[in-house]
């Protein structure tokens, strides 16, 4: 079986608010996506990520969503595709800032919740996120939602791209993530979380609700870190992938 890593979305409190257990996600994941301050996050909340990362040999990405702490970055905001690109950019060097600062680096980015979905439908968008990461530092990694624009988009620009795979999220029949709110959209089961990373990691492919196989690499598996079952669902998924024969390590080398 080849090698896969397993990424959470982490650092996303806020001042004195917590979101998820970091602490606990970051004992169990290989990376970590590192809200940059907009969405959710601030220096401190990053500084602290970065460093725990580091400590415990987790590689690092940034993790750029839309300037919404009201709505968690889940809400569509009407930017033009340059002020997208250069939102993104603008979070990407936060990062690489306060990683410097923490004694890490990172080595890639992921975006957040309804930016990334629109990139991962719209070409244009796709085209802006791609561009400003390459602008910033070509270096970088471009971890994207399988089978998507942004794979296309990341390609396109001469990004280094893994594709991911959700544990805990739905697939509609085009392997769009299904809406949230909408039937199907949450397996807040962890059980049922790791059997399908599980059966999608062995199938090299994205199983939609219907039970269609996409084809696709699998780089990556995603488990929200803020949910409720977050900590249960990835230590599942972690354990049930090893038991399979599955090596766990980060898609992106740890920077020095």
């Amino acid at each position: 079986m080849p090698s896969v890593d397993l990424n959470s979305d982490l650092g996303e409190g806020f001042g004195t608010y917590r979101c998820g257990d970091d602490e606990a996600m970051l004992s169990i994941v290989t990376s970590a996506n590192v809200a940059c301050g907009l969405h959710a996050g601030d220096p401190e909340v990053m500084a602290r990520t970065f460093a725990i990362a580091r400590r415990r040999g987790v590689a690092v990405g940034a993790h750029p969503g839309f300037p919404d702490l009201w709505g968690f970055g889940r809400r569509r905001l009407p930017f033009s595709n340059g002020e997208i690109e250069r939102l993104v950019a603008y979070q990407v060097g936060a990062a690489m800032a306060l990683a410097a600062y923490a004694g890490h680096r990172i080595t890639y980015v992921k975006t957040h919740g309804a930016l990334g979905n629109i990139a991962c439908e719209e070409r244009d968008v796709a085209d802006a996120v791609a561009r400003a990461v390459r602008a910033v530092d070509p270096n970088l990694a471009l971890l994207a939602i399988a089978v998507t624009e942004l794979v296309a988009a990341g390609e396109a620009a001469g990004l280094e791209i893994h594709q991911e795979i959700y544990a805990d999220r739905g697939y509609t029949e085009t392997g769009q993530l299904i809406p949230r709110g909408q039937p199907g959209a949450m397996i807040e089961g962890a059980e049922e979380a790791a059997a399908r990373v599980l059966a999608m990691v062995q199938a090299g492919a994205v199983i939609t609700a219907s039970g269609k196989h996409l084809p696709t690499p699998i780089r990556s598996i995603c488990v929200h870190g803020d949910s409720d079952h977050a900590v249960a669902t990835a230590s599942l998924v972690r354990e049930r992938l090893e038991k399979a024969g599955v090596t766990l390590k980060p898609f992106k080398p740890i920077a020095a």
